[in-house]
């Protein structure tokens, strides 16, 4: 499940350390096109957004 970061917004896996102080979310924000859209490394180990 996606998490956004309460710092700074940022979405994270639910595995990722910079989101432990963040809110889940149901779904990407409509912005997120493509897995690159996804700025944090917790992303790397997806090839495509449908694998989230």
């Amino acid at each position: 499940m996606p998490v956004m970061s309460s710092e700074d917004f940022a979405i994270h896996t639910d595995k990722c350390v910079a989101a432990e102080e963040g809110m889940p979310i149901s779904s990407l924000p409509d912005e997120v096109t493509s897995i690159k859209d996804l700025e944090c490394e917790c992303w790397d180990k997806f090839e495509s957004l449908d694998e989230i």
